[in-house]
């Protein structure tokens, strides 16, 4: 799974994706509202976890997660 952080313009908020290993999207979500998308494919119990890594992500860097 890649996790990419996306930066907002104006009034658009900050934006993370998940995609999987084909670079499909799994997840689509604001940096400050990731409950409900992470519940819906099934990693609600990683919030912490992807939200540690998402706070020290730079903008546009594509990490390869390991979950």
């Amino acid at each position: 799974m890649y996790i990419i952080k996306v930066k907002g313009v104006a009034k658009i908020p900050d934006y993370v994706q998940l995609r999987d290993a084909q670079f499909t999207l799994l997840a689509y979500f604001r940096v400050d509202r990731p409950e409900k998308s992470l519940e819906k494919i099934g990693l609600g119990a990683k919030k912490e976890y992807i939200m540690n890594i998402v706070k020290d992500l730079p903008f546009g860097q594509i990490l390869k997660l390991e979950i």
